[in-house]
């Protein structure tokens, strides 16, 4: 924890920019459009100011990789080269493992399996290592893909795998392999060279396998993926995505093209911000994924009819989501695999400069060429003009125009016009949809608050560690906080950021035991189990020379405290009031701190008040007397309190 630096471990998954003393990008976490996920590297922490998602480098990997709190520390131990020693888990551990947990581990043995088969086994030897030397790949290039061979027996892979310990059930579940009507387990890929898909966090997800060429004559289907598994969603994943995610961030541009091969060659030539979408439309998930990272994409791919196809394709989807497009048509007779082995990275790169075009004249120049009947260049223009109108930003879009005008023929004012229309229709479309999806939150909210509230919260198979959210941030919980619980959330962030400071009471005393003495006085805890360990904590340790309440509470070996005293020491970053004198500070913590004190009184009266007038509302003739008089009782007592912060009811 201590050698994790968060700007390193948040830079594998978004591009950042310095901001002041922080950074900033867009969030990983939901659909970003504006940057407003900032990462503090003096704190060692970041946080989503939209959606209240971040956390210390160990509860990002945690929530990013959907990853346990032990797998979140050793997924840092490798990247930072650290060992990690470990028992042998018991039989009983083995059993309590999560199903994805047991997929990952089966997906990397089957990888070491087909690796192990290409070098070490006769046909592994014979038939799928000349087919990579026959691509021209490097041995160094083959390992760094962890590519495979899968052998013709189709049953080898399974009796292999049982043998081993592994059970069938998750040889089906990861899409390895399949059942036939007669019960037998077979190797989905047998006969194929392997590319496995690395996922963005470094593990196995799935595998892709290809016929060899000698046996690809009349075959319908060359390329075999996996299913769909828990683990592996088509929609959600990029091939290279794992080794390419460091490049893309420091070259602030992506190379996406069509197939494994590509991706292989363009790595072994040099150029390593590459990834492919394995022939089919873009998706928004990862359209989001390659945004968090670059705002730049050059689509790259041959020259034939499924090439400029596959360029057109998701093509709008990154306009609409504020992509700055280039494309690169290859040469004729070359596709980025035949290409990168013909150059050199540097050369390679030149020839992309020189030749890549924006996305809007390349898509003119297709749509409009030899294009003579009147009613199919109007439709071509309006199809044009529709990926005009999905640029964002007004002085990007009017150059647009301007481009418009002169390939089109056309006059300014007819293209602004129609360009207008279909901004108009976007966001009547927009419009409409958002009102589905208020409509099904506003459905989901109230089947929310009628299920029982201890429901506990599971994701991922895990329990999610309990986050503290202040009064004054946006909670991504589904349940708002209610009024005592954002005045006990202000109360623990002052004891986090503010525990250790002496306040001038008589006898002096610091803030963290000032509020324990308050509570304790009235016998009174706080509603969340976490803010009573820490106000404990905090009581404890305040006096210890040398304690700092947030350096404490960060570093913290509980990660459910560490995790929610960071929310809190985020948010007060942006709350904290400008430097002032020592004496000043601890007398405007005390107002503030006896503030609350009252609010927190008079907040819990409210409450009971509530509670006591429903009660008096439903009590029988021979219970109204006593209902009345706890009523009063409690109203009393609310205006006494009501009077102290200047309030009456």
């Amino acid at each position: 924890m201590d050698a994790a630096d968060i700007v390193d471990v948040v830079s594998d998954f978004v591009s950042l920019k310095k901001a002041g003393a922080n950074y900033k990008g867009l969030c990983p976490f939901h659909n970003d459009r504006t940057p407003s996920f900032i990462v503090s590297r003096a704190k060692n922490y970041c946080k989503c100011f939209s959606c209240g998602k971040g956390g210390s480098p160990v509860g990002f990997i945690m929530e990013h990789e959907q990853l346990s709190y032990p797998e979140a520390l050793k997924y840092l131990a490798r990247k930072y080269n650290i060992e990690v020693q470990e028992r042998e888990m018991t039989d009983e551990e083995k059993k309590a493992q999560t199903l994805r947990e047991s997929l990952f581990i089966v997906n990397e043995w089957v990888a070491d399996y087909y690796a192990d088969q290409l070098h070490n086994s006769v046909d592994g030897a014979s038939i799928g290592m000349p087919y990579f030397r026959s691509r021209g790949f490097r041995d160094d290039i083959i390992e760094k893909f962890k590519l495979g061979f899968a052998p013709s027996d189709r049953k080898l892979l399974a009796k292999t795998a049982k043998g081993k310990g592994y059970k069938e059930e998750y040889l089906e579940k990861t899409g390895t392999c399949y059942k036939t009507d007669r019960g037998e387990l077979i190797d989905r890929f047998a006969g194929r060279v392997i590319f496995p898909w690395i996922g963005q966090s470094g593990k196995i997800i799935g595998f892709g396998g290809r016929l060899l060429d000698s046996r690809t004559k009349g075959v319908s289907q060359k390329y075999v993926n996996s299913p769909e598994t828990d683990i592996y969603k088509k929609d959600s994943e990029l091939y290279g995505i794992f080794l390419a995610k460091k490049a893309i961030a420091k070259e602030n541009n992506v190379y996406m093209v069509e197939g494994y091969t590509d991706v292989i060659s363009m790595h072994q030539c040099g150029i390593e911000n590459v990834v492919a979408n394995s022939g089919t439309a873009l998706s928004k998930k990862q359209i989001a994924i390659l945004h968090r990272l670059t705002p730049n994409i050059t689509l790259l791919y041959d020259g034939d009819e499924a090439g400029i196809h596959a360029a057109m394709r998701g093509t709008d989807m990154l306009l609409s989501d504020g992509m700055n497009i280039k494309v690169l048509i290859l040469p004729d007779g070359d596709d980025p695999d035949s290409f990168a082995k013909k150059h050199s990275a540097e050369e390679f790169r030149e020839y992309v400069e020189k030749h890549q075009t924006d996305f809007i004249d390349f898509k003119c120049s297709i749509m409009l060429n030899n294009v003579t009947d009147p009613i199919k260049r109007a439709e071509a223009i309006d199809n044009v003009l529709q990926s005009v109108a999905l640029i964002k930003d007004q002085i990007k879009r009017s150059m647009y125009v301007t481009l418009c005008v002169n390939k089109l023929g056309l006059k300014e004012e007819v293209i602004i016009r129609r360009v207008n229309k279909f901004i108009h229709d976007n966001i009547e479309q927009r419009r409409k949809q958002e009102e589905r999806e208020k409509e099904l939150e506003k459905m989901e909210q109230e089947r929310y608050s009628a299920a029982p509230d201890n429901a506990e919260n599971v994701s991922g198979g895990r329990v999610s560690p309990p986050i503290a959210t202040s009064a004054t941030s946006q909670t991504s919980q589904n349940k708002k906080l209610t009024k005592l619980q954002e005045i006990e959330s202000s109360i623990v962030r002052l004891v986090v950021c503010n525990g250790e400071s002496l306040l001038p009471t008589d006898p002096p005393a610091t803030l963290a035991e000032i509020v324990a003495a308050s509570f304790a006085e009235d016998d009174l805890e706080f509603s969340n189990p976490i803010f009573n360990q820490i106000l404990m904590k905090a009581a404890e340790q305040s006096r210890t020379d040398g304690f700092v309440a947030e350096q404490y509470f960060s570093k913290h070996e509980d990660f459910s405290i560490s995790s929610a005293a960071m929310q809190f020491i985020m948010d007060n970053e942006n709350m904290a009031p400008t430097e002032m004198e020592e004496e000043k500070k601890n007398s405007l913590l005390l107002q503030n701190i006896n503030h609350l004190f009252i609010e927190h009184r008079l907040q819990m009266i409210s409450d009971q008040l509530a509670e006591a007038k429903a009660q008096l509302a439903n009590a029988s003739p021979a219970e109204m007397l006593d209902a009345m008089k706890r009523y009063k009782e409690l109203k009393n007592i609310h205006n006494q309190i009501a009077a102290l912060v200047g309030r009456s009811r």
